[in-house]
């Protein structure tokens, strides 16, 4: 089986390394606002999963700050402009066209990358990304996390997989690049449950993926539960068995955008060993040449 890398991927269609920039749109979410809850999903930190973006200043502004910070990594690279944190399809359509076409107008931003909820994506809203999406490409990133409706509601997503399939038709039909978050690790899944979910994203018609370790983060209702005892998280190894056996179901057309996470260090709680996300990837990428190796291209990049 192969899988088709983020970097890999980036350097065939724009032929250089492209890299990704965090930004912070203002948004809330329906799960904050009152409108389906206000606690948020249970791992959800008081940045709604936006950590890393630039927040409190203009678009242009965060654009120039981050792509600084990164230029020793990134030279001569272009870039991602990706709406990040909470829901970033969620406000009127005008107020959203203002802030991709900030960032899109970049002349170092090649695509733009939006990262929301399948139930916030209202006709206008998908009408306006597709219009976008013949000046730079659009990606709509959605968190789905778990195909399995148990523990939907114990995370508090507030949406059943239909939605989830519905948005995916709608964005497809409206010639988007879909790509598709889950978390391997969450309370009460086993390591099948974990494959069942990326193999039904790989059969959802979603055009890339990000698999994502569930992390414990200071502040979060997650965190109360983890401290309580009542789940405890896979160790890196174990991580690392799960994610091969959920590479192994996803078709070799798919992007891996993802292959792990990190969260914020000053926040977490567990698992530890994931600050150490070199070594973590390293570990990852030396499984995966002992299982080629062992079973001649079971597991090889494309």
């Amino acid at each position: 089986m192969f899988y088709r890398t983020f970097n890999q991927e980036m350097v065939r269609r724009f032929g250089c390394k492209v890299y990704k920039i965090a930004l912070d749109g203002g948004f809330t979410c329906p799960n904050r606002d009152g409108t389906l809850d206000t606690r948020g999903c249970i791992f959800c930190s008081g940045r709604g999963s936006g950590d890393f973006a630039f927040g409190g200043e203009e678009i242009e502004k965060q654009l120039e700050y981050a792509m600084a910070l990164v230029s020793e990594k990134n030279k001569g690279g272009k870039f991602v402009a990706y709406f990040q944190n909470f829901t970033s399809t969620y406000a009127p359509a005008d107020k959203l066209r203002t802030l991709y076409e900030k960032a899109m107008a970049h002349p170092q931003v090649v695509a733009l990358s939006v990262g929301t909820r399948p139930d916030c994506l209202p006709d206008d809203v998908v009408a306006l990304l597709s219009e976008l999406n013949k000046t730079k490409p659009v990606w709509v990133e959605l968190g789905l996390q778990t195909i399995h409706e148990k523990t939907a509601e114990y995370i508090r997503r507030g949406y059943t997989l239909t939605v989830y399939d519905d948005a995916v038709k709608r964005l497809k039909a409206a010639g988007l690049e879909v790509i598709t978050h889950m978390i391997i690790g969450l309370p009460g899944e086993t390591r099948q449950d974990a494959i069942e979910t990326a193999r039904y994203i790989g059969a959802s018609g979603a055009d890339g993926i990000k698999l994502q370790l569930l992390h414990v983060l200071r502040g979060t209702d997650l965190a109360a539960d983890f401290e309580a005892g009542k789940f405890t998280l896979p160790t890196m190894e174990e991580y690392i068995d799960i994610l091969v056996e959920c590479l192994r179901v996803i078709p070799e057309r798919m992007v891996i955008h993802r292959l792990t996470g990190d969260g914020a260090k000053r926040d977490l709680i567990a698992p530890l060993w994931s600050a150490d996300k070199k070594r973590v990837l390293n570990t990852i990428n030396r499984t995966f040449d002992i299982l080629d190796v062992q079973q001649g291209s079971a597991l090889k990049k494309n």
